[in-house]
């Protein structure tokens, strides 16, 4: 080999060498960058997560010992101030005395117990809360807060020893109807100047139906019900249960309508005809409208009313259908019809939705969802219209209208101002009341004329 090519093969072995050795480099310089952002990360979110803690943990009077610690105790060493010092050293210590009550948050388990989930609205419900100490040493005491819908209950939680509980009896007033949801219980340790405090959350939360107050009527196949219901369907049909007459044979009968004893008499050929037979089906219209109701008192009656006369219809085994205004966004005003039915597949369910109606902001109107009630029940025999007393005549009249002259259209005004009385308006009657049991009165009537 020449020594011209020697030196050709030492210099690429020589480039090759420098080239490996300086991606090896490289590829160091990169992972030590990726590994060092990857740590950088992880203390940043180790810190966020300090200082959360930090946070929740120091309450406003906490951050002013803090304060007063460390400004007392830098301008007392460094100017020699005396006063400064004293307090700053004062603030600390009080800092650190109150770290061991913060210890054991979590050895507490809360146990929430209702002793009903479903009350009427006036009837104080009763409710358990049993914390138990589940940790191993002897819990400080504490705090349990207990939210019930908007308000907050507090219960003192004493020294508990391992494996002891205590059990506060905890009175939830129920003034209005609502669903009100009781938890989740929080727990709160701190030190008695409330410094420093600690806060754990259970996941436990109970739902408590407050439902309207309701009275009870007379069957619905008695009284003013039933007078306005009237005598049994008069539209003939062809087949059926309840026999009606007969009839000359029409080419597209069905022969198994022929009678034959009459045809064998007559020497024509007769069928029989029926009434229609219909289940008689109960609609409930509510109106939620903030103008379809003076006040909320007219509407707690409107809902105590409505819910009377549906608890009582499904207790008489009716089809019972009940149906409000749903809210309509604001940019659909006008452009958009909607309600919404409440379940009725029992009294308990019924009442469950009813303790959740309220006035809505943007419901569909009285007349609007009288239109859509009767065209998804086109087989109703008898409607109530339930409303305040703002509603005039005219407006009554035109929700009234949906329905068809086989339906009996009934309005329930409700107004506790409102003198009692049965009236007559075009084909459609009008109930006033002024108090519940107004409503019963006037129901176990018969028609007034």
């Amino acid at each position: 080999m020449s020594s011209s090519t020697e030196s050709r093969l030492t210099r690429t072995s020589a480039a090759t060498g420098y080239t490996r050795t300086g991606f090896e480099a490289g590829r160091g310089t990169t992972v030590l960058a990726v590994r060092g952002l990857h740590g950088w990360r992880r203390l940043r979110r180790a810190a966020a997560r300090v200082g959360r803690s930090v946070a929740d943990t120091v309450s406003p009077a906490g951050w002013v010992v803090v304060a007063v610690a460390v400004i007392g105790l830098a301008a007392g060493l460094a100017f020699g101030l005396l006063e400064f010092a004293v307090a700053g050293g004062a603030a600390a210590l009080l800092l650190l005395l109150s770290v061991p009550f913060l210890f054991g948050a979590r050895a507490y388990e809360v146990t929430l117990r209702l002793a009903h989930d479903r009350v009427v609205a006036g009837t104080p419900v009763e409710g358990r809360l049993v914390v138990a100490n589940v940790g191993r040493r002897t819990a400080l005491p504490g705090r349990v807060d207990l939210p019930v819908g908007d308000g907050l209950v507090d219960v003192h939680v004493p020294l508990l020893r391992p494996r002891h509980e205590i059990a506060e009896t905890v009175v939830i007033p129920t003034r209005r109807r609502g669903i009100v949801t009781v938890g989740p219980a929080r727990t709160v340790r701190g030190d008695p100047l409330c410094i420093l405090t600690r806060e754990a959350t259970w996941q436990e939360t109970r739902t408590l139906y407050v439902h309207p107050v309701t009275t009870g009527l007379r069957s619905t196949a008695t009284g003013l019900i039933r007078d306005l219901e009237g005598s049994p369907s008069r539209t003939i049909v062809d087949a059926d249960f309840s026999f009606h007459a007969l009839r000359p044979y029409v080419p597209g009968d069905s022969p198994r309508q022929v009678h034959w004893k009459s045809t064998a008499k007559t020497g024509a050929m007769m069928v029989r005809q029926y009434e229609e037979t219909r289940r008689s089906r109960m609609i409930l219209v509510v109106g939620r409208g903030g103008d379809e109701f003076a006040d909320d008192d007219e509407f707690e009656l409107a809902v105590s009313a409505a819910a009377s006369i549906g608890v009582r219809g499904i207790r008489d085994g009716r089809d019972v259908a009940v149906v409000t205004g749903a809210e309509i966004p604001e940019f659909a005003r006008g452009r958009m019809r909607t309600f919404r039915t409440l379940t009725t597949i029992s009294t308990r369910t019924l009442l469950d939705d009813f303790a959740g109606l309220d006035r809505g902001v943007n419901p569909s109107p009285l007349r609007e969802v009288a239109s859509l009630a009767s065209t998804r029940h086109g087989d109703a025999s008898i409607a109530f219209l339930v409303c305040g007393s703002p509603l005039t005549p005219t407006q009554l009249q035109s929700a009234a209208l949906a329905f068809g002259r086989e339906v009996a259209v009934v309005a329930l005004v409700c107004a506790p101002t409102a003198e009692p009385g049965i009236r007559r308006l075009g084909s459609m009657t009008v109930i006033s009341i002024g108090l519940l049991d107004d409503l019963r009165q006037l129901l176990a009537k018969g028609a007034q004329s």
